[in-house]
């Protein structure tokens, strides 16, 4: 497929070269800069998949291709120990076939790593024409976990792309779905590092992941579709407790859009299932320093010495309906402060269900919903103008927290 896309490609490229040896530069139109669409994409997958080809919804590509236990686990090829609980998996492998009929997923990056929230990590929302006789169609979307630093340069937020999935894997990591290769894992540094011994999905090597992916068009955020919704809708459609209790259904929800208004941060986490209030910042004391693995700390994600498991805070709306909102101690705001309870927006994000301990039974606290960037965090009280209006704060060793946060 290499090979004629580049065919294509180079004819693209003629009305550039023309410009370029002019005396006088002109502007580029818009047809000259875009990548490979239409019936120029469809006639080069013809020509580089002779035994046919299938762009697969992302439902239908699980559907197909995700068995519960995965095709990679075996008498010698172990999954890691903290596995699965009876006959449900929370981490599985399946292998994808390398020959016969091309394997493809379209989809546009929904995602963007510049704010350290989404690392070597990609979500892909199903494109759509989003409108069925005017009722919204379902979201599908899909993690892509790729070894790739600053993905968004190379795959920024909106662009749509297409991805050759054949010899890669499907599988679950945490109980959430993503395109991935089956990697061995030995941390001796983990938290419970034994019980996480063993293979499970893993980053697809960056040099694959460019080789099997093709743009498509140039990036356009405004075409993804975030679902706006109160907590009380959220709830109903997709965090009750039955939803909460099945762990299968939950992994077609795990990865879309969402956009919830209306909620404020109450000053509390949570650990193990119980909500715990977070400690003010203290230099006299240093209680609340988020460098000290203090994971109460008021702020989105202390360090937790490198372990890198995700942390989160929850906000709730005035009928205290509350879900957590997820971090990592890598993001760029790992160290501000979250708001005060008297600021209430909205929030932009990916909703998650994150599972990775068969000890504990699934519940709402498995539900998180996890921003890429700060401005998608109550952007309407960063305004100028707003009152109250939240400016966001980083912690800084021997600064007292401000009182207004």
């Amino acid at each position: 497929m290499r090979k004629s896309i580049y065919t294509y490609a180079m004819l693209l490229a003629m009305p550039v070269i023309a410009i370029m040896t002019s005396c006088e530069p002109s502007a580029l139109e818009p047809e000259q800069v875009l990548q490979l669409a239409g019936e120029q994409l469809e006639e080069a997958l013809k020509n580089d998949n002779p035994e046919g080809y299938t762009i697969y919804n992302f439902n239908d590509l699980m559907d197909k291709f995700m068995t519960e236990p995965g095709n990679f686990m075996s008498d010698s090829s172990q999954y890691r120990t903290r596995t699965h609980y009876g006959n449900l998996y929370l981490f599985s492998v399946d292998t994808l076939p390398t020959n016969g009929p091309g394997i493809y997923i379209r989809g546009r990056v929904g995602t963007d790593d510049y704010g350290g929230n989404f690392y070597k990590s990609l979500v892909l929302q199903q494109v759509n024409d989003w409108m069925d006789n005017e009722k919204p169609i379902e979201q599908q979307c899909l993690r892509v976990s790729v070894d790739l630093g600053s993905a968004n340069g190379q795959y920024p937020q909106g662009q749509e792309i297409l991805i050759r999935c054949n010899g890669l894997a499907i599988g679950r990591y945490a109980n959430e779905p993503q395109l991935c290769i089956p990697t061995y894992n030995n941390n001796i540094y983990a938290n419970s590092a034994s019980e996480k011994v063993g293979w499970a999905a893993g980053r697809i090597p960056s040099s694959v992941f460019r080789k099997v992916t093709f743009l498509i068009g140039t990036p356009d955020k405004g075409k993804l579709v975030f679902e706006k919704m109160t907590l009380a809708q959220l709830k109903a459609k997709y965090t009750n407790d039955a939803m909460s209790k099945d762990v299968v259904a939950a992994r077609k929800i795990d990865g879309r859009l969402v956009k919830i208004t209306g909620v404020h941060f109450n000053g509390k986490c949570n650990n193990n299932g119980d909500m715990v209030s977070l400690v003010k910042y203290d230099p006299e004391t240093n209680e609340g320093n988020p460098e000290v693995k203090d994971s109460y700390a008021a702020v989105f994600a202390p360090t937790t010495g490198n372990i890198g498991y995700p942390q989160s805070r929850y906000v709730e709306d005035d009928d205290k309906n509350k879900i957590l909102i997820g971090a990592s101690e890598y993001a760029r705001y790992a160290y501000y402060y979250i708001p005060s309870k008297k600021h209430v927006g909205s929030i932009t994000g990916v909703l998650g269900y994150y599972m990775d301990n068969p000890k504990y039974a699934p519940d709402a606290t498995n539900w998180s919903i996890t921003p890429c960037n700060l401005g998608d965090i109550l952007p309407e009280c960063q305004r100028e103008g707003m009152n109250p209006r939240w400016v966001p704060t980083e912690w800084k060793a021997g600064v007292p927290q401000p009182e207004d946060d």
